[in-house]
């Protein structure tokens, strides 16, 4: 069975977005991560810079509770018109409708925002979750932000951020081994892993 798209689930600092963009290149496929951004923005004529701020995200509690009793009146009762409001669930609603897309086109490589669980049921997409160790992914990181940062504590709230997304999106837990078909460390080396990545998808595949 030949593969028709990959999925790349990755902790913050593992190279995996970068991963996702060498294998990419070599197969010769479209990379779908920061441009869903893009998208989105034209489809819901929005800034890119508030769908950024929304991308992998949930709304707070009191906003996801709140979001049932819009499109009542001040009694809780009497129906006014609804007011559409750009957020974290329209935004996964939105980045679904988008890997859903990118999966009919095929041949393309999709990062995060849950395209491991939106694509699970599909036979012919193979699933990566790229994974490193907390010096390696310091390392990475501290040289992209500004000095000073606590690069420990950024991380943790940005591999939060996403294993909420996929709870609360997806009901399902974001390391869960049985979403994936390779769970791979990178040690900060981005070639190897995407070479035996794509090694992976052709062994399981029977194609060279």
């Amino acid at each position: 069975m030949k593969y028709r798209a990959l999925t790349v689930a990755r902790e913050y600092g593992s190279g995996g977005g970068e991963i996702a963009a060498i294998i990419a290149k070599q197969l010769g496929w479209r990379l779908v991560d920061k441009d869903l951004i893009t998208e989105i923005s034209k489809k819901e004529k929005v800034p890119p810079s508030e769908v950024a701020a929304f991308d992998e995200k949930v709304d707070p509690w009191i906003h996801r509770i709140t979001r049932t009793v819009w499109g009542l009146g001040a009694d809780g009762i009497s129906v006014v018109a609804p007011v559409e409001m750009f957020d974290a669930e329209r935004a996964a609603n939105l980045a679904k409708r988008v890997v859903m897309e990118a999966y009919s086109m095929g041949n393309c490589v999709i990062v995060g925002r849950g395209s491991q669980c939106i694509l699970r049921n599909k036979p012919d997409v193979f699933h990566a979750f790229v994974y490193a160790r907390l010096e390696d992914r310091i390392r990475k990181i501290e040289k992209r932000v500004k000095p000073g940062t606590d690069v420990p504590a950024l991380i943790r709230t940005t591999d939060a951020q996403r294993v909420e997304y996929i709870r609360i999106h997806y009901k399902e837990k974001w390391t869960n081994p049985y979403l994936y078909d390779i769970m791979i460390d990178s040690k900060n080396e981005n070639e190897k892993t995407a070479r035996l990545i794509i090694s992976a998808m052709q062994m399981v595949s029977g194609t060279k």
